[in-house]
């Protein structure tokens, strides 16, 4: 091709890899049959396997063969059936307006009564919770609103808390956003942005405000040394147990949650 051919020919364009999921039929050593869902991830450097309240999830590098990933799967196949043995389930139906009975809140089931309204509304009095729907409201837009009943109750509970811990910053938040997490509960971002997972409203207080603590703590140390970890002490010396509470509840609160919203 002539220098001039050339100066007007069409450039190529890498096309970036991108993630690619498909659904594995796998069989436990106890004879359960789950799904696995397998990602080839084009960032990832090495196989993994990991389990969270939406199952069980194979992570492959771009390059690596599906034979390897198989192979894998079937020498971790002890330790993924010991998961899903001490997986508990999350023991609540989808949110069903006008059905639904009850409802997870700061620890406990709350009776949950439904009434007919002109938009989403949703509280808490004496009595448990309540939540008003709109006659032909659909399942999703119910869902949308309690997602917003729980943030609300979350952002509720830090105003609560969060007078007796700022006096002993270097500085407060920037700002603090609700998210749904898959392993995390909280995190400090560089900017002092902290995000907890919206499903610390369904834990008991005690381990929701813990949480709080110990990302507020990461404002004065941004590490988990000793140093950071008195720091949690002095201002939460029951951490141990709350964190203890989310080693045995901590997948059922995130899956009730996932099952509620969506």
């Amino acid at each position: 091709m002539s220098r001039m051919l050339r100066l007007f020919a069409p450039k190529s364009v890498a096309v970036k890899p991108q993630l690619l999921r498909e659904a594995v039929p796998f069989v436990l050593e106890d004879g359960r049959r789950i799904d696995v869902l397998r990602v080839r991830d084009p960032r990832a450097k090495r196989l993994k396997l990991s389990v969270d309240e939406r199952g069980a999830r194979l992570t492959l590098p771009w390059r690596a063969s599906l034979v390897s990933g198989e192979r894998f799967l079937y020498e971790h196949r002890s330790w993924l059936t010991a998961q899903f043995a001490g997986f508990t389930q999350p023991g609540i139906e989808p949110l069903a307006p006008g059905i639904t009975a009850v409802l997870p809140l700061h620890g406990a089931m709350l009776p949950l009564r439904w009434t007919e309204g002109r938009v989403h509304r949703a509280g808490v009095d004496e009595s448990g919770a309540w939540f008003e729907t709109p006659v032909r409201a659909s399942a999703a837009a119910s869902a949308r609103a309690l997602r917003d009943f729980y943030e609300a109750q979350g952002r509720a509970a830090l105003g609560r808390w969060m007078p007796q811990y700022l006096a002993a910053l270097p500085r407060p938040p920037a700002r603090i956003v609700f998210k749904r997490t898959s392993s995390q509960w909280g995190s400090l971002a560089p900017d002092a942005t902290l995000a907890l997972d919206l499903s610390l409203v369904l834990a008991r207080p005690s381990a929701f405000e813990y949480v709080l603590v110990h990302e507020l703590c990461h404002l004065i140390r941004a590490d988990h040394s000793r140093a950071f970890w008195r720091e949690v002490e002095a201002r939460f010396p029951a951490w141990r147990d709350e964190r203890d509470y989310f080693h045995a509840e901590g997948r059922r609160l995130k899956a009730m949650l996932r099952v509620l919203v969506g």
